[in-house]
């Protein structure tokens, strides 16, 4: 048996720049959500307003994704990618601007709130084309041999921003304000700009250059429903997400439940993401291939088990184990997904296929915090996020029951064909 190099795609130079740029695009994104969900909840002291952050940017995310995979699919990827990257530095900019201590003095509670929400709101349009853009480029940076390789390795640049980004929002709050820590995230984005601009430019391998969008965008749509293993992989993730949304109440649990400040609002947002890069790390060199269907179900399963532990405990160090074990099944689901997107996925199709997959698993990170909002004003907020749980569980049992081929699934033999 020839034994696999777990560093083959990290040899790829401009793979290289590629996880740079993610490492410090993902990090700031991820700061600035949480630095967000705090100034929001500090502001209404209402569970109801952090759903209505993921609200905000969901609405545009969706409604502008196929649009978005159409555009991408049109045109070249990296020259796309450096102005979203643009739009989205302007952005955070101006958001920095708007939580500054002076402007808060300045304008009302509610016109800070507003346009805080308003800001979101418009890089949920960015980010309708940023995800596509980042699919479509990775296909084309590495050879497909080395397609599970490398999307094990960017769902683990993903993670590491995902650990450091909220524990950094965290801590940072405290320390030094939540204005100068926009400040870092802005100047994340310019970091991110910079490695993006250190990648050449790409060929557009889409055969159908200049095709009607209605037609382009039914191509991509049929593929996505078609292709059962695509299908079931997002829709299993989505669901997932969607119930399992517990992070969204996290400054909640903080605040009022667990009562441990800004701290342990930082440890309890990076504890998932912890656990998922140790996972992540860890497939780089035992790769989830073989049986990943059946991984993926149980990877589900488990993460429905923990977000409901999550729910129920009071105590803090359980609330942080039970939302590491949650990062560590949630990364099993990545690295699965991640890898058949890739491998199923025809380059010409590349921007349209990841746009359907971020109305299913993408916007569904803000689509759960909007369902975590609503159940939580609903039902309460611990009623609410065992209540995701159960839902999550719920899901792992019909796909196990309805998709009987998609549970004997090996990823192997597809890249040895």
């Amino acid at each position: 048996m020839i034994k696999k190099d777990p560093f083959s795609a990290l040899r790829i130079k401009e793979f290289r720049w590629f996880l740079s740029m993610r490492l410090a695009m993902v990090l700031a994104w991820s700061m600035q959500f949480v630095l967000v969900e705090w100034e929001v909840y500090s502001i209404t002291k209402d569970p109801w307003s952090l759903g209505l952050i993921g609200l905000m940017e969901v609405i545009p995310a969706i409604s502008m994704a196929l649009f978005a995979g159409h555009i991408v699919d049109q045109n070249e990827k990296r020259s796309l990618l450096l102005k979203c990257l643009f739009a989205l530095t302007s952005l955070s900019a101006l958001m920095t601007l708007l939580v500054k201590s002076d402007i808060s003095h300045i304008l009302s509670k509610e016109y800070v709130l507003y346009g805080i929400y308003a800001l979101v709101f418009l890089g949920g349009i960015v980010r309708a084309f940023i995800i596509p853009s980042v699919f479509s480029l990775l296909g084309l940076i590495v050879p497909k041999k080395e397609y599970a390789n490398a999307a094990t390795w960017s769902s683990s640049t993903w993670q590491i921003a995902a650990v450091f980004g909220p524990a950094v929002a965290g801590f940072s709050i405290g320390w030094i304000g939540v204005f100068w820590s926009m400040v870092i995230v802005v100047v994340c984005l310019l970091v991110a700009f910079f490695g993006l601009l250190q990648i050449e430019k790409k060929p557009i391998l889409n055969p159908k250059k200049g095709e009607p969008i209605t037609k382009s965008l039914k191509e991509g749509i049929s593929f996505v429903f078609q292709n059962k293993t695509v299908l079931n992989a997002i829709s299993l993730d989505m669901f997932a997400v969607l119930f399992g949304g517990a992070v969204a109440l996290l400054p909640v649990f903080a605040q009022d439940i667990l009562k441990v400040g800004s701290e342990g609002f930082g440890i309890l947002r990076a504890a998932p993401a912890i656990g998922g890069l140790i996972t992540m790390l860890i497939a780089t060199s035992i790769p989830l291939n073989q049986n990943a269907g059946k991984k993926l179900l149980i990877a589900v399963f488990g993460f429905g088990i923990c977000i409901i532990i999550f729910g129920l405990s009071t105590n803090f160090w359980i609330s942080v184990v039970a939302l590491f074990l949650s990062g560590v099944t949630d990364g099993i689901s990545v690295v699965i997904r991640q890898t058949i997107l890739q491998i199923y996925t025809p380059d010409h199709m590349r921007g349209r296929v990841s746009s359907v997959n971020s109305i299913f698993v993408g916007s569904s990170n803000e689509l759960g915090a909007f369902e975590s909002g609503l159940t939580s004003k609903l039902m309460g907020v611990v009623p609410a996020v065992v209540f995701g749980g159960v839902m999550t569980l719920v899901v792992v049992g019909v796909m196990g029951v309805t998709s009987p081929k998609f549970i004997k699934l090996n990823i192997d033999k597809e890249l040895e064909s």
